[in-house]
């Protein structure tokens, strides 16, 4: 579902708005030079203010007929992270009403617009919960920046959807179809043909559900001829119950997001138009649903992945990586790609490296690696750059394949970094970068630019990255 609240310039600041936000900075004076009914350094001092982002001081003011607010909002030293948490703080507070006017501080607009919008997503099924506010009316911002801000927003509403839908209305046919409407030529691989494609890794995976995979691949093409093409490959596991090496209950109830990857990759393809992208992208979705059953592949199985490689299945909750791998052998192999980025909730390692607040980006390629950090940073889907670690890629030697999915014992250790070294294997030797999310695709808490379940994680990096000159 779309971000329900609207946001819009307007170019004079309305004498009688109800509800008035007005931006001020560390030294305790507004962000802009207003003509306010009321002391405004003596109403901070009051309150013991500190102009730390976030922090809101409460005003009531006469107004006629009645009584209105305004809102002093403080913005820290004006930066974009900054920024965005001032603004996402002033959405959450005025929920439930029907305008905001929002007096735009000094700085990044588009940074404290795409807050504000992303602070008011909601996902619910049945009863709503309370109502974000309806209008925010922007006076000081520029419409090209608040135009990209809802751009942005928008397709970070979408991944999040996507990936808080039920599993019992998402199913990887499903997903193919909303991939399908994203207004980008589409091509879907049913069963039968990934059969005959050879694509083994996401046919082993989807072999124990009832609900067939699929391979979704959306293009990408600029008005303007592009010097160079982006293949983004995304993980899309519809539901993850492990398979027959079941994960425990408490470790299931969140594995409908386990596709939060290829519905980056969908929202990302879905905004590229309307943000004048350059260059151009190919996106890979590959969706099943990983469930066990009688039909549902085994711990010692071999499969072999598109391009012919075998691999030896020693744990079938180490899935994401086979259904990658095939999509990864595929854009080597056909799409001649100058660099691949796959996106997936890989490891539940990554998140005990760097916790929930930073994902991790693998790379063969400096240059790749430091221009997503970089976008990141500007973001605000921050990335650490990890280690590609030679010396534990005996963990995935098999005696009976190519490799094997998982270490067989615990030698080495570091699943993430072994995870990442796998999908090198099938990445092929153009630059290539690996983002797990395992840890920052899902938030815990109602809180600045999140809401409980998915976060859309890695559209913000993704489309800074690709909409640079």
């Amino acid at each position: 579902m779309p971000i329900e609240t609207t946001a819009s310039v307007v170019t004079d600041l309305p004498a009688a708005a109800e509800l008035l936000a007005v931006p001020y900075s560390h030294d305790l004076t507004p962000s802009r030079a207003l003509d306010l009914p009321m002391p405004v350094a003596d109403l901070l001092a009051h309150y013991e203010a500190k102009g730390e982002p976030g922090e809101i001081v409460e005003v009531p003011v006469a107004r006629q007929g009645g009584v209105g607010r305004v809102l002093l909002y403080g913005v820290g030293d004006g930066s974009p992270h900054a920024l965005r948490k001032a603004a996402a703080a002033l959405t959450r507070k005025v929920k439930g009403r029907a305008e905001l006017v929002v007096v735009v501080p000094d700085g990044d607009a588009a940074a404290f617009t795409e807050a504000a919008l992303l602070a008011a997503y909601s996902f619910r099924i049945g009863a709503p919960g309370k109502a974000p506010v309806r209008a925010l009316k922007l006076v000081g911002a520029d419409e090209p920046s608040v135009r990209r801000a809802r751009s942005v927003a928008q397709a970070v509403a979408l991944a999040r959807d996507l990936a808080n839908t039920p599993s019992s209305v998402k199913n990887p046919a499903w997903l193919a179809e909303r991939a399908a409407e994203q207004g980008v030529p589409a091509r879907i691989w049913d069963e039968e043909q990934l059969q005959a494609g050879g694509f083994g890794g996401i046919l082993a995976v989807g072999r124990g559900s009832v609900s067939p995979p699929r391979l979704i691949q959306l293009s990408y093409t600029p008005a303007e001829p592009a010097d160079r093409h982006v293949v983004l490959v995304g993980k899309g596991i519809t539901f993850d119950s492990g398979g027959l090496s079941l994960k425990p209950t408490e470790n299931m109830k969140t594995q409908k997001t386990d596709m939060a990857g290829g519905a980056v990759v969908i929202a990302v393809l879905g905004a590229l138009a309307s943000l004048g992208a350059p260059v151009r992208v190919t996106g890979l979705i590959a969706a099943a649903e990983n469930m066990p059953s009688g039909t549902a592949q085994r711990p010692s199985d071999v499969i072999t992945h598109y391009g012919g490689r075998t691999v030896e299945v020693l744990n079938t909750d180490a899935e994401g990586r086979l259904v990658l791998a095939d999509a990864l052998a595929y854009a080597d192999a056909e799409l001649d790609p100058d660099m691949v980025v796959d996106v997936a909730t890989l490891t539940g390692a990554i998140t005990v490296a760097l916790g929930r607040n930073v994902g991790a980006v693998y790379s063969t390629d400096d240059t790749l690696a430091r221009q997503l950090v970089d976008a990141g940073q500007v973001s605000d889907d921050r990335l650490w750059r990890m280690p590609l670690i030679d010396d534990y890629a005996p963990a995935l030697e098999s005696s009976l394949a190519d490799l094997s999915n998982v270490e067989a014992g615990s030698t080495f250790g570091a699943g993430s970094i072994t995870a990442a070294l796998f999908l090198r294997e099938f990445a092929g030797k153009r630059p290539w970068a690996h983002l797990d999310i395992a840890g920052v695709g899902r938030s815990t808490v109602d809180e600045g630019v999140l809401s409980k379940g998915a976060t859309g994680f890695g559209v913000r990096v993704l489309l800074e990255w690709l909409t640079r000159p």
